[in-house]
């Protein structure tokens, strides 16, 4: 399953750490940042609790920057 957010972050190397720990998440095959639109493309492993998975990529994403939002 695929699912985007919006997100908030000030600046793009903030974006890219935001997408590296994203993808260190249990339960996320992959996830890309777009800086630019402020979205963050999220594609889950087989059987992932979605919201459960997402609480953890928005925990990680904010140990990156103390700023950094995604909205869920």
């Amino acid at each position: 399953m695929k699912k985007t957010y919006k997100i908030d972050v000030d600046c793009a190397n903030c974006a890219n750490k935001m997408e590296l720990a994203a993808n260190k998440v249990e339960g996320v095959a992959s996830a890309a940042v777009n800086f630019m639109a402020l979205k963050m493309k999220v594609e889950f492993e087989e059987g992932a609790d979605v919201d459960a998975v997402m609480k953890e990529v928005r925990k990680a994403c904010r140990r990156v920057d103390d700023d950094a939002e995604v909205y869920i």
